[in-house]
């Protein structure tokens, strides 16, 4: 498969698409019809994209504001008018909340609890190593039963439609197949370079990271898993980015974990939803243009 450096994500009733600094949102409104609108981001820096690591942090925080502002941009469409003035007004300050809220949750519930609850091992574990080992398969597991979990609601249920939509689109592309529904039906909902193989691929790293922190402090212990993560990030990002140019064998075993959650966090979509992940595809990218490259 060809590498297009396309991504995107699944916002409410439908897909956001980003090239470089080109962002789509596609949403299916409630009369049927596909809205979409087409936005500049700021681009990443030369230097940062050049340097590894610190490329992968920037995009980590990076694509946390633009799938927000995405995601709020989708919900306006499903908003009276009142409502709209009032979320407009009131939008970049609550985003800015809302992301700080979120990054504080996730630590909360991913890094401090798996932490403590592996702690309480310790009455009959004795090793560090074991702990830590502990503490990351607590991890995962709360990772997969929280994806479950919210799957089960039909919002999200929809959501993950169209993640499977967005990864479809992406994929019958990269594959060398013409962009439309009958193909994009065919082709396959995984794919290495996703958010949630980036999460899962984050989890695997730490274990092997954390293994490997030697303190008697408690508190240090957490400071340094703390301070480590946007470093574990970064290196996940590396091997999303590797992955996602390769067909190496030992890449695709080590992208298996994820891309098997991928089962979890996207569904099959409906024809109509396909459309939607086109329309926000054909914003940003020509793909005409990219099969006439490959074929030449």
């Amino acid at each position: 498969m060809r590498y297009s450096g396309i991504g995107g994500q699944a916002v409410m009733e439908g897909v956001m698409m980003r090239n470089g600094d080109r962002v789509a949102v596609a949403v299916r409104l409630e009369n049927g019809q596909i809205t979409v609108d087409e936005d500049r981001i700021r681009p990443t820096p030369k230097w940062v994209e050049k340097t590894p690591l610190l490329r992968g942090v920037y995009a980590f925080f990076h694509s946390l504001v633009v799938g927000l502002r995405a995601l709020y941009q989708s919900a306006s469409y499903f908003e009276d008018e009142e409502e709209k003035e009032k979320s407009e007004a009131k939008e970049k300050a609550v985003m800015g909340g809302t992301l700080l809220f979120s990054l504080v949750l996730a630590l909360g519930i991913f890094m401090v609890l798996p932490f403590y609850a592996s702690r309480w091992m310790g009455v009959f574990v004795h090793s560090d190593s074991l702990l830590a080992l502990a503490e990351g398969l607590v991890r995962v597991g709360i990772f997969i039963l929280y994806v479950w979990g919210i799957g089960k609601t039909e919002d999200i249920r929809r959501t993950y439609m169209y993640h499977g939509a967005e990864h479809k689109c992406i994929n019958c592309i990269e594959s060398g197949r013409e962009l439309n529904v009958e193909n994009v039906r065919t082709s396959s909902r995984f794919h290495k370079r996703c958010g949630t193989s980036f999460i899962f691929i984050v989890f695997l790293i730490s274990i092997l990271v954390f293994m490997l922190i030697h303190v008697d402090s408690r508190l240090l212990q957490l400071c340094f898993r703390l301070l480590l993560t946007p470093v574990i990030a970064g290196v996940s990002y590396e091997f999303l980015r590797l992955a996602g140019r390769s067909d190496n064998g030992l890449i695709n075993l080590l992208s298996a974990p994820g891309l098997f959650m991928q089962r979890i966090t996207t569904q099959e979509p409906s024809d109509d939803m396909i459309e939607v992940g086109i329309a926000s595809v054909e914003k940003v990218f020509d793909w005409k243009a990219f099969l006439e490259e490959e074929k030449s």
